[in-house]
Parts: C-alpha cells; structure tokens; sequence
C-alpha cells in the first residue's frame, strides 16, 4: 500500500500527499490538500492516515 508513508499524522500538520485521511479510531474520512494542514479532529489524540492518494494524471497525455 501506498499510503504507509503517512501514518499517525497530527491534526494541523501539513498532509504530505493530497487525498482521502481516515481518522484513527473512527470510519469518518477527510480530504486534504498537499502541503495544506489536516484538520481537528473529533476527539483530542486521534491522528490521520493516508488512505488513498489522490492519483494524478500528467497534463497533455
């Protein structure tokens, strides 16, 4: 899996891919954007996941 790279991620930490993060704990996912910071979570400790990275197409293919 792609996404082992970027576990235990706190909230306000700047995601290091664009895509889907699970909360640990819960089945409630969010969207964030690369170099953008994740966000609170629902409860103080939990952390985020990558779960799937955003694939990107190259422009003009």
């Amino acid at each position: 899996m792609a996404a082992n790279n970027a576990k235990n991620l706190k909230p306000g930490t700047p995601a290091p891919k664009s895509g889907q993060y699970k909360v640990s704990g819960t089945k409630v996912e969010v969207t964030a954007v690369a170099k953008k910071p994740l966000p609170p979570t629902p409860k103080a400790g939990q952390t985020y996941t990558l779960v799937d990275p955003t694939k990107h197409k190259p422009k003009g293919k």
